[in-house]
């Protein structure tokens, strides 16, 4: 009997075991994952601070003095694109001084300016829109130089919205790339702020900025925009980020006449917080004077980042 149980439970056991080898495994197919929905605002800010100083001993041979530097920039973002129309907002600031023995504080770099435009496509690179920006900035800026008697002085040149510039632009952007767009707006017009223009006549002239003294505004009603603007990453820890903008105003359209400024920013990281910045500002404007104004800055400093979506692929 035991013997017969036996032959039957190994038989059982043969059975199975051929099953298994002749039965095909069915392994599961992956279930596909929905793919990560893009934001309905795509934001971005980007911040930086430096600082820099020279601190000399009272003895000291070498020659100079003592002097600290600070700058600031931020630049944030949030834009909305949905079907053929987009919303675009920049927020872009950057300020930078001195202090050094002997002189005093000296404001170096100054820098705020505001955008924000609606655009409806045409076609995949062409969109129309309507935009309106403000440029200014934030402290007094003075000219620094001598007197008749040789006694040194310093003469307002500039304030807080002193000037200021507010420009409507209609017209016609292109965006061949992510990280490039072209406006532009044959019809822009621009309106100057100066805040009690008279306090500027002894350094700048009996118009300062193009606006009469006695008077806070000056109005351009015909006049055009260009405005280009490149941001992009040249490799993974250096980013270029430049800015031109031309204004024309029909009442004079000559080449002396028409303003040109130019803000470039190079960016280098050199660890995850570390960044090396230079920074560069070139300006026309025949209203304030009548060569080319340049500004400089480099700095090492910290430097913060952050995004809610993923870069396209350049």
């Amino acid at each position: 009997m035991k013997q017969l149980v036996l032959s039957a439970l190994v038989a059982l056991l043969v059975a199975a075991s051929a099953r298994a080898q002749t039965t095909p495994t069915v392994i599961p197919e992956p279930v596909p994952t929905a793919p990560t929905p893009d934001p309905l605002w795509r934001k971005s800010l980007k911040t930086g601070l430096g600082l820099n100083e020279s601190l000399l001993s009272s003895n000291w041979r070498g020659g100079g003095v003592n002097t600290i530097g600070f700058n600031a920039l931020a630049n944030a973002r949030a834009n909305r694109k949905l079907g053929p129309h987009s919303f675009d907002n920049e927020a872009d600031f950057l300020f930078a001084f001195s202090e050094t023995k002997g002189l005093g504080y000296r404001k170096n770099q100054d820098r705020l300016y505001l955008d924000t435009k609606y655009g409806r496509a045409i076609s995949s690179k062409w969109d129309m829109f309507l935009s309106l920006n403000l440029l200014t900035q934030f402290a007094p800026g003075y000219k620094y130089d001598t007197d008749a008697a040789g006694l040194d002085r310093a003469q307002l040149t500039s304030d807080f919205f002193a000037p200021g510039f507010v420009t409507a632009a209609y017209g016609f952007e292109f965006r061949p790339a992510p990280y490039f767009h072209l406006r532009l707006a044959p019809f822009a017009p621009r309106l100057t702020v100066v805040n009690r223009a008279d306090r500027f006549v002894a350094a700048l002239g009996d118009t300062p900025y193009g606006v009469n003294p006695g008077h806070s505004t000056r109005f351009e009603v015909l006049a055009a925009q260009i405005l280009a603007e490149l941001d992009k990453n040249i490799s993974p820890n250096v980013n270029l980020k430049a800015r031109y903008l031309l204004f024309a105003n029909y009442k004079n359209v000559n080449p002396q006449e028409i303003d040109h400024r130019l803000d470039v920013g190079l960016t280098a990281k050199v660890g995850k917080y570390v960044n090396v910045g230079l920074t560069a500002i070139a300006l026309y404007d025949y209203d304030q004077d009548n060569a080319v104004q340049f500004s400089q800055g480099l700095t090492i400093g910290v430097a913060y980042s952050v995004q809610n979506f993923v870069d396209a692929k350049k």
